[in-house]
């Protein structure tokens, strides 16, 4: 049973016939004495208990069956790299034989074959690497090279079993070998966990270097038989290995029909009387499309023809080449709004290229997203994405690769294993990220205009989250400006700042700005050209009240829907303001009575200009912005939410008429009226500070009896109240 071979150049498969006809010569050379007697076949048996262990390996240690063909081209790619280095000592060993790997699927024989033209290995090699589970050729081959200046030799095992993880998809693995420090081609054959077969090929040198591993398939692993999927695994965990890799694959072709000769016998007088006819008729067939077949035909097709660019330095590489390879990468045609390409070397060395994208995703912050679009990869073999631990949620937009030489991976190389090199490469790609951001956000407005509106929120969540780089992570914050109508930075806030103002005013509601520019509690702050900052977002009031930002460049931020708001330039109004207070005393007990526990404290208001009353938060409590987030929560504590709303105070406009009207009647005793006036109050203030009402039905009543009094109508009676049978028929009627 030979199954078809490689050739070692032209990539073609060696016929069927050809190939038993090989194994005939060689059988009657053997029986007739025409020459040398093969090596005798030898059985081994699997050492280190490899039927145990090959047990875990297939059935717990890879958590995903694909994995293998990683793990065999990783194999293959680190056998090129050997030869590859070894040819630079001599270069007799490569040959013309070109570095490669190829991949073929028979789906008919259910045989997956893998093969490269890499160092080969010899009778002894087989049996030492393929014989033990512990042992790994590439960690010997650099073990022998530490002395050596073969820093960047390149290859990827790390572990000596990798190439059993065959043995998930196949019940027998066949390997066919040629060492070019061996002048035979072997063969090492398994289709148990207890032992394999050692034997001269009876095919001869096929292969002229390098390895052929043909996979049997097991009957319910056949999906790794179909082309696409063996060309979607190479794409995904080995599409920047430095060779390439070729795929046996089929591709349909539109071809003409060839046609029969027509025999031309006609007469030439024929032909003369005609003439005008034939040339209408040789027209019409020129307009006619020529018959075509579709064919079917097999070519080897390169899968990974992408570079890794970020193995090269950053000044080598052209902007044309960044922006095709985040094409290629993200699978789009859009351009990413920036890009950051760098080394970092010290206690962990690695490369990375981060991409910026032009739009965010839609599950951007979905909670069980743990996967980021940055990918892993050891020495250009995918790794993983689950790559949370090194980019922040925050940062979970981020496109690209990390690649590190460093990094300690479990033994089926699927997993990171947590320790301190993840710590500094997580540390080194965020300060590198930021600083991305902060060169955009300098250089390129408009840019970075596009970038916070497509991920504003994601920063705001960086400087709620990260507490280490929340100082650089504020100056990239952007908020609506009162001064300008535009988004505007901290740091041109504080430019614009007014003589002798050192704190910075924002207000925070989910509204629109146009709407948070009418409210009460910005009418001083306006009317005196201090700059206010309107936040719109849910996460931003949050952020500074929670988040540890109480300051900018040594200016403390001001909420002002919070009370005890304190300007600048009213210092000269002190004394107006006590001899007010003192004015207002008793309207201000008159309504803290009246009010009960729905306030805290009721106030002589320094911020209204035009409003009679509006309500505010106390320094600990909420504002009507947190008020309703924290009431949005489906889980929300119903007891912290009752004493958080009850901290709210009520200020009151000493210059409005109503509040005037108000001080009258209370200091005429009129109180009923005033009572009805005091709740009212406190309702049109909740409503225009962004409160909600506590009871809207009551609050509709009130409305309602100011509507009959404007309209001269008497009192309603209640629908309850009325009796139908007291009603005749006519007054029904």
């Amino acid at each position: 049973e030979l199954e078809a071979r490689f050739e070692d150049k032209g990539g073609k498969m060696m016929a069927g016939r050809a190939g038993m006809a090989l194994v005939g010569l060689a059988m009657l050379a053997m029986v007739t004495g025409w020459v040398g007697t093969a090596a005798a076949e030898e059985t081994f048996a699997f050492e280190a208990e490899v039927h145990k262990l090959m047990d875990i390996i297939i059935n717990s240690l890879y958590s995903n069956v694909e994995i293998f063909l990683r793990e065999l081209i990783s194999n293959a790619s680190d056998a090129l790299d050997k030869i590859r280095y070894q040819s630079l000592q001599d270069s007799s060993l490569a040959g013309d034989i070109p570095f490669e790997i190829r991949i073929r699927a028979d789906e008919e024989g259910q045989v997956l074959s893998i093969q490269d033209t890499g160092i080969g290995m010899t009778r002894e090699e087989l049996v030492q690497n393929l014989g033990t589970i512990a042992r790994s050729g590439t960690s010997n081959f650099l073990n022998n090279l530490q002395s050596s200046e073969t820093a960047d030799l390149g290859l990827i095992g790390q572990f000596g079993v990798g190439f059993y993880s065959a043995f998930l998809v196949a019940d027998r693995v066949v390997v066919h070998t040629k060492s070019p420090h061996s002048d035979t081609q072997w063969v090492w054959d398994a289709n148990s966990q207890k032992e394999y077969r050692v034997y001269e090929d009876p095919a001869g040198n096929t292969l002229g270097r390098g390895t052929l591993i043909e996979l049997h398939i097991k009957d319910d692993q056949t999906e790794f038989l179909d082309a696409d999927l063996l060309r979607t695994l190479v794409g995904k965990y080995s599409e920047f290995i430095d060779f390439p890799i070729f795929l046996w694959d089929s591709f349909e072709e539109e071809v003409p029909v060839e046609g029969e000769e027509e025999d031309s016998t006609d007469e030439e007088d024929d032909d003369d009387l005609n003439v005008n006819e034939d040339a209408e008729d040789f027209e019409d067939a020129e307009e006619q499309e020529p018959e075509t077949m579709t064919v079917t035909r097999w070519e080897w097709d390169q899968v990974n023809n992408i570079k890794p660019i970020w193995t090269r330095k950053s000044n080598t590489v052209e902007e044309e080449e960044y922006t095709n390879f985040y094409q290629s990468l993200s699978r789009t045609t859009d351009e990413p709004l920036a890009h950051t390409h760098f080394s970092a070397e010290g206690d962990v060395s690695f490369k990375a290229l981060l991409y910026v994208p032009a739009r965010a995703p839609q599950n951007l912050f979905e909670a069980e997203n743990t996967r980021r679009d940055v990918k892993l990869y050891v020495k250009r073999v995918f790794i993983t994405d689950d790559f949370a631990e090194v980019v922040p949620r925050y940062l979970n937009f981020l496109k690209g690769v990390v690649d590190s030489d460093d990094l300690r991976l479990n033994v089926s190389r699927e997993t990171l294993q947590h320790n301190k090199v993840l710590k500094s490469i997580r540390k080194k790609l965020v300060r590198k990220v930021i600083a991305m951001l902060q060169d955009l956000a300098n250089e390129d407005e408009e840019k970075y205009a596009a970038f916070w509106e497509e991920f504003g929120t994601n920063v705001k969540l960086g400087a709620l989250e990260d507490e280490k780089n929340r100082d650089r992570l504020a100056k990239l914050l952007r908020f609506h400006s009162s001064a300008t109508g535009e988004l505007t930075s901290f740091a041109d806030y504080v430019e614009r700042m007014k003589e002798g103002q050192e704190k910075v005013y924002f207000f925070a509601q989910q509204d629109t700005v146009e709407a948070m520019r009418k409210s009460p509690l910005v009418e001083k702050l306006l009317k005196r050209d201090y700059e206010v900052l309107f936040m719109v977002d849910p996460i931003d009031e949050y952020l500074f009240q929670m988040g540890g930002i109480s300051e900018f460049d040594g200016h403390s931020l001001v909420n002002v829907a919070k009370d005890n708001l304190q300007l600048e330039d009213e210092e000269a109004e002190e004394a107006d303001a006590e001899a007010l207070e003192e004015e207002f005393s008793e309207v201000v007990d008159f309504l803290k009575e009246t009010l009960g526990r729905k306030v805290m404290k009721v106030s002589v208001s320094k911020r209204l200009t035009s409003s009679p009353s509006a309500l505010v938060a106390s320094e600990w409590g909420w504002t009507a912005n947190m008020a309703k987030l924290a009431k949005s929560q489906p889980l929300a504590d119903n007891k912290m939410q009752m004493a958080m709303m009850s901290m709210k105070t009520l200020e009151i406009n000493p210059h409005h008429p109503i509040v005037q009207e108000l001080k009258a009647r209370v200091e005429a005793d009129d109180k009923v009226p005033a009572a009805a006036t005091a709740q009212l109050l406190f309702d049109t203030a909740a409503l225009s500070s962004g409160f909600e009402i506590e009871d809207p039905h009551e609050f509709a009543g009130r409305i309602h009896a100011i509507l009959e009094q404007s309209l001269g109508l008497e009192p309603q009676a209640a629908a309850d109240d009325i009796n139908l049978d007291d009603l005749s028929f006519e007054e029904e009627l």
